[in-house]
């Protein structure tokens, strides 16, 4: 990861993260796939080797699409009581489409932060 700003200036690690852009440059893309990281920036030539996201988009996911879905389908089951099978042809579909767009979204700004932030795996320090 480089130090260098002379020749990368700051970019915002958000604002990347959701176009599915370099988190160095700003301009390559994140992405080689739907959600699959690329190997390195077509544009600066970053290697995404360090980018590792773990679970943390499933579930920062699965926490946000599913407060609000279950809060419409209790707010909708409370006022209008309608039958079960009205629940699934809503629900199921509309948990599938804000789950698919959130996640690239997430990991796409989970993966910039990492950068920015020079996470990477924790090292015990032996006082050498």
């Amino acid at each position: 990861m480089s130090d260098d700003k002379a020749i990368w200036p700051p970019i915002d690690p958000i604002s990347a993260g959701l176009h599915g852009r370099c988190p160095r440059c700003g301009e390559g893309q994140l992405f080689s796939g739907f959600l699959t990281v690329g190997k390195r920036c077509g544009n600066c030539g970053l290697d995404y080797s360090y980018a590792d996201a773990g679970d943390g988009p499933a579930v920062f996911v699965i926490l946000i699409i599913g407060f609000i879905v279950v809060g419409l389908a209790l707010w909708m089951e409370v006022t209008l009581s309608p039958p079960l099978w009205l629940h699934f042809l809503l629900w199921i579909p509309l948990t599938l489409v804000l789950c698919l767009g959130a996640l690239r979204l997430i990991k796409g700004v989970l993966l910039t932060l990492q950068y920015r932030n020079k996470a990477a795996e924790g090292r015990l320090d032996l006082g050498e």
